[in-house]
This record gives C-alpha cells, sequence and structure tokens, in this order.
C-alpha cells in the first residue's frame, strides 16, 4: 500500500514518527479485497484475518492494527494511539463484522500502540505482557518516549502551517490545511487519555483456541525476548501462516529509545525459527522478503556498535548523537529523542536493570 507522492509530502510533515515507521493509506493503491470505512483500510490478508491502516487523509492513528474474526468473536491487535483513534477503529471493525470483540492485544506499551486501550468496552480482555502491564500502570506519560513524541507536536503543527502558508493555493494547499486539521484533532485527542493496562498477562506465550468457518484457529501470542522493549508481544497465526509483529520486526530502521538493542538480535534468531509467509508490522505495509528483517539487524549492529564507541571513549549521550550515523526516521527526529536512545543504550552497557521486568525468554 503506497501512497502518492503528494500524499506521502503531507503525511511526512505531519509527524516526525510517520518516517519510516507509519504508511499513509492511499485509496488509489488499495489491495484487491480492501474494505475501506470512513477512517481505516481493512486489508483481508487471510479469510476472516485483516491488516487495519488508518486513513491518514482522515485520521491520525499511528500505528497498524490487527483483526482476526472467529466463529466465536472477534480479537484485535493494538489499539491505536489515543482514545479517539480506537473509537474509531472500534467503529470501522463493526462494519467489517458482526462478531463481537473480545479479546485485545497490545503487542507493547508503546503510546502509539496501546493508549486506545480504554475506548474498549469494560467486558474486553486486553492481553500483553507483565512487563507491558507493569509499564501501563507506571507514569508512562511522563517517560521520555510519549512525552518526547508529544511534547513535539505543536511545534510540527507550526511547521506545517509555516509550509502551508508558502504554498499557492490549489489541491496540494489544500491537503496541506486538512493534515494540520487532523494533526489538531490529534493533539487534543492525546488530553483524553489515561493509560490502561492489561488485565491477563503472560510471561512466555499463550494460546487462544479458536475456530474459523468449522475449522481450528489458533492465536498464538508469544514472547520471544527483550528487543523494542521488555515486554514485546508477536501474534502468530500458525494455520494461516501469518504473524503480526508489533515494532518488534519492521522493514528496516526501527525505534530503540527504550529497546535492549544488544538482546534484540538474538530475539530476531527465535523470532525466524518460527514458521510463517506473511509479516504484519506495527507500522508500515505487509511484508514477506527476509532481506528487510536482514536490514533491521544491520541497523541494530550499526547504532550499538557506534553508541558503545562513543561509550569507550567516555562521550557524553549529547556528545555521542554527533557521532552517531543515524538512519530511518531518526535520522530527522529532534535532539531529545536521540539523546534518550543514546541514553538507554548506556544503561545497558553500564548493565542497569529494569525492575519491572525479571521475564526473559
Amino acid at each position: 500500500m503506497r501512497p502518492t507522492h503528494r500524499l506521502a509530502t503531507i503525511c511526512l510533515a505531519a509527524a516526525f514518527l510517520a518516517i519510516g515507521l507509519a504508511g499513509c493509506a492511499a485509496e488509489e493503491a488499495l489491495p484487491e479485497g480492501t474494505i475501506l470505512t470512513d477512517t481505516h483500510s481493512f486489508e483481508e490478508v487471510a479469510p476472516g484475518v485483516y491488516f487495519i491502516l488508518g486513513r491518514d487523509d482522515v485520521i491520525f492513528v499511528q500505528s497498524n492494527a490487527m483483526l482476526v474474526v472467529t466463529d466465536e468473536d472477534a480479537l484485535v491487535v493494538d489499539s491505536h494511539v489515543t482514545p479517539a483513534a480506537a473509537r474509531a477503529l472500534l467503529a470501522s471493525i463493526a462494519e467489517v463484522t458482526d462478531k463481537p470483540v473480545t479479546h485485545l492485544v497490545n503487542t507493547h506499551y508503546h503510546f502509539d500502540h496501546a493508549h486506545g486501550n480504554q475506548s474498549f468496552p469494560e467486558d474486553v480482555a486486553i492481553v500483553g505482557h507483565e512487563f507491558t502491564r507493569a509499564m501501563l500502570m507506571t507514569d508512562v506519560m511522563d517517560q521520555p518516549t510519549a512525552a518526547i513524541f508529544t511534547g513535539n507536536i505543536p511545534n510540527q503543527i507550526a511547521v506545517m502551517k509555516e509550509a502551508a502558508d508558502a504554498m499557492e493555493d490549489g489541491e496540494e494547499k489544500d491537503q496541506a490545511h486538512n493534515a494540520i486539521r487532523i494533526q489538531e484533532a490529534h493533539y487534543v485527542a492525546v488530553g483524553e487519555t489515561e493509560p490502561t493496562p492489561p488485565n491477563v498477562t503472560l510471561t512466555s506465550r499463550m494460546t487462544i483456541h479458536r475456530t474459523f468457518e468449522g475449522r481450528d484457529r489458533p492465536i498464538e501470542l508469544l514472547h520471544l525476548g527483550r528487543g523494542h522493549t521488555g515486554g514485546d508481544v508477536v501474534v502468530l497465526l500458525p494455520n494461516e501462516r501469518l504473524v503480526f509483529t508489533g515494532d518488534l520486526v519492521l522493514a528496516g530502521a526501527a525505534y530503540i529509545g527504550d529497546a535492549y538493542v544488544d538482546e534484540w538480535l538474538d530475539t530476531l534468531d527465535r523470532f525466524e525459527e518460527l514458521e510463517f509467509d506473511l509479516i504484519l508490522p506495527g507500522h508500515g505495509a505487509t511484508f514477506s522478503d527476509m532481506a528487510q528483517v536482514d536490514a533491521l539487524r544491520q541497523f541494530l549492529a550499526d547504532f550499538w556498535n557506534q553508541a558503545s564507541a562513543a561509550h569507550e571513549q567516555g562521550l557524553s549521550p549529547e556528545e555521542a548523537i554527533a557521532e552517531i550515523e543515524w538512519q530511518g526516521f531518526l535520522a530527522t527526529a529532534p535532539d531529545a529523542l536521540k539523546i534518550h536512545c543514546v541514553q538507554t543504550a548506556y544503561s545497558r552497557m553500564d548493565g542497569d536493570g529494569d525492575p519491572e521486568n525479571t521475564d526473559s525468554a
């Protein structure tokens, strides 16, 4: 699913996280069989299994989701970035299936994947790793990742307005103003957020046993080790041979601000032992080319090696960010975010522990 050049430019301006991490759903490039709602696109990647993208010309959701329909009910993976985005997601799901949503799986605790949790009905089981629950029970909105991304939104909007003002009247300027409206609405929606932790947790694996059209449809939730966060969960549908990976496996660069980069490569080894044909990432389009995973490996190794060299030289995180060759969306990220990435890496190198997470694969 590829955006047009013009729409891609608007999406790029909307938020720096979108660079390399969130795709723009463009109507011109919808795969065959995709269901389009007012706010989302649902690509049917297997019978009754949908890869969900937000329509970036309508709403800011910041991450992908998955819907798994069964004979009994429906399961959703990840809840988007705000309660408002999650409400739009639930409304869209109701257009796709009349099965009740009984489970919501959090692939990890980050705001762009889990801050819609509160919009799901109280009787829905919110499932995640114990680390995810622990983090969402803290002051997570004040911690660097959410605080830096959210705090930068007003500046993003100001930059977008300046760029729009410089445009000549026409379609492109209209699209720019629409993107500004979407981002302003998103910033208002952020203020509604009340982090809501999973009420069902796992440490290594869990299987939800269901059927679809009378045949077994097991849904496997797997914690393969620490990587993007301390509690990443991938959702494997073994019969359909597909896996939703959240941010543990993306095509190329990934956010590393709360990562265990030194352990992530080993976790990817375990990931590659799974049997699947298609990867549904938390950001970007689906892919099956494992060269994309190799690119992620190279990105992680490059960062770790450069951060290690800076650490050995005794450079402060503030000094180190000038020595590191930043890749992907991090190349244009604000210094505060880069500093947080280096601080986190340094803490791993110094052996600082994570009291909330004692689990390992």
